[in-house]
């Protein structure tokens, strides 16, 4: 096979379809590294807002969200490497990374109260792990990723290992299922190998100063217009034109849901996000539960469809998007104007807020967990005002306490669960009474797609095999090694794009290979023995 000319970066125009992380780091190295004029580079972002799954809104009165959390660590090489060059939100002298890794010397996570049952701190630090369990999680870990196929985590395991602290450690931190992919599992497992001691405190996890919208997607986006970066907001991408012949394959048309198209020239390039685990999200309130929506309501998901229609190598969406079923959980975000719980949650803990994490409630049915982040998490959150984050992993079981499941409550209804666990209700309610609390709930119908089980291939290749013109970016491209469900893997994608479309002489950052470490698996093997 012939190999692609490469397009000559100061004619291109390169067009990024979707706001998220993947995309506006593409653009940041299509303008750094490959010499594509800022104004020659366009994000359509279908939505009115970047940052896809980094994301933060609200105010105090209306009441604070964020979707969900990433955790970082300090082995995101590409990550790290990108914001290293943005200014921060709030010193131009200062880089994000700078900023973030001052901010992790001061507040440095150790969970002393990661597990808890019966509003009881449970030892964490004993996995619990049978000798056959050890020795499969060992055979797993030295498996080959094509000998697994499409197997479930239940295929390997026993129904006891779902029982012990390790599963409950791991469950909570990464949102993996018992019917999520193995063969992501395995990759989970070779490349956070050096953290698997510190499951039990969350040793190792960074985190930003603020909500990664305001910390990470504003800094971006401030950096980038200045650069010329076209965004386009509220321009939908609903199918792509190739050209498909045995050995080449290049983009030429973008159509767009208002009719308009988008004709490729010589030079020009099409990156494409294929998927999304934010899609079709439903904000509830105080009083109403988030509705569950799904394919109808989704852009990015139809789009990936439409395109696998048209050549294999395009990758396969169905198992990713067709069992919503297997792949939604509910998130929540409560804002207090009275410090009773924080207080509580920090004599109760051991830990000042932005130490502590993610707390598991272990016998909730709805398998909840909770974090105070460092407040502010917001750089509009006055003082006095609190906010906490939770998800459930079981949305469609009852609560213990509210006779509902998860999907059918009410934001007040969440925090009743929570309070009930933490047998806090008598010590919140005149909170309640008082008005002081909004807590909003969220229906995330995508958010565990990206650990379904699938084959080799189901993930396209980030550049096709024959592709001139093109590339898949995100979570659903394909970044051997690497994880799923983190920001460094979108980064990554992004290097991989436009290092292999355009003539940069720059190679792609290496995964940090803790896995061939022996002083990393001698202190994992300690771990998961205990």
């Amino acid at each position: 096979m012939s190999h692609p000319q490469k397009p000559d970066p100061r004619q291109a125009h390169v067009y990024l379809v979707g706001g998220g992380i993947s995309s506006l780091a593409s653009a940041f190295y299509l303008e750094r590294d490959a010499g594509v004029p800022g104004a020659n580079i366009h994000i359509l972002e279908k939505d009115g807002i970047l940052g896809g799954a980094l994301d933060g809104s609200g105010d105090p009165e209306k009441g604070f969200v964020v979707r969900g959390g990433r955790m970082h660590e300090a082995h995101y090489t590409c990550y790290w490497d990108l914001l290293s060059s943005i200014p921060s939100l709030e010193d131009p002298t200062v880089s994000v990374t700078e900023e973030s890794m001052e901010f992790n010397r001061r507040f440095i996570s150790h969970a002393q109260a990661r597990l808890l049952r019966d509003g009881k701190k449970l030892d964490a630090a004993s996995f619990g792990l049978s000798k056959g369990q050890q020795m499969e999680m060992l055979r797993l870990t030295f498996s080959s990723e094509a000998s697994l196929g499409n197997k479930r985590i239940e295929d390997w395991f026993d129904a006891a290992f779902f029982e012990t602290h390790f599963w409950f450690l791991w469950t909570s931190m990464f949102a993996f299922q018992k019917w999520s992919s193995l063969a992501e599992m395995r990759r989970y497992m070779k490349r956070f190998i050096h953290l698997v001691g510190g499951l039990p405190w969350l040793g190792g996890v960074l985190r930003t100063k603020y909500n990664q919208y305001h910390s990470v997607v504003v800094p971006m986006h401030r950096y980038l217009a200045a650069k010329g970066v076209q965004f386009q907001l509220g321009t939908e991408v609903v199918d792509v034109t190739f050209e498909l012949a045995r050995d080449r394959k290049t983009a030429k048309i973008i159509h767009l849901a208002d009719g308009k198209e988008i004709a490729l020239g010589a030079n020009d390039c099409l990156f494409i996000t294929n998927g999304s685990l934010t899609e079709s999200t439903d904000n509830g309130t105080w009083d109403r539960p988030a509705r569950l929506l799904g394919l109808a309501e989704s852009g990015s998901w139809r789009l990936w469809k439409k395109l696998a229609g048209k050549d294999p190598s395009f990758g396969n969406p169905g198992p990713f998007c067709d069992r919503i079923d297997l792949q939604r959980w509910y998130s929540f975000t409560a804002t207090l104007k009275d410090p009773t719980f924080h207080d509580y949650m920090e004599q109760f803990s051991g830990n000042i807020d932005g130490t502590g994490g993610l707390v598991t409630l272990t016998e909730s049915a709805w398998r909840m967990s909770f974090v105070i982040a460092r407040q502010p998490h917001f750089p509009n959150q006055p003082d006095g005002v609190k906010i906490f984050w939770g998800y459930g992993l079981y949305s469609d079981r009852k609560g213990d306490f509210v006779q509902k499941t998860m999907a059918e409550c009410t934001g007040k209804e969440m925090l009743e669960e929570l309070w009930y666990h933490l047998k806090i209700q008598d010590r919140m309610r005149p909170v309640v009474d008082a008005g002081k609390v909004n807590c909003i709930p969220v229906a995330m119908p995508y958010v565990d797609s990206l650990f379904q089980p699938r084959t080799i291939g189901d993930r396209p290749e980030v550049v096709p095999a024959g592709a001139t013109n093109f590339a898949f970016l995100g979570q659903f491209a394909e970044a051997p090694k690497d994880c799923v469900f983190t920001v460094e893997y979108s980064v990554r994608t992004a290097q991989m794009a436009v290092y292999g479309i355009f003539d940069t002489g720059k190679k792609v950052m290496p995964v940090f290979d803790s896995i061939h470490m022996p002083e990393y698996l001698i202190q994992a093997a300690r771990a998961l023995s205990s």
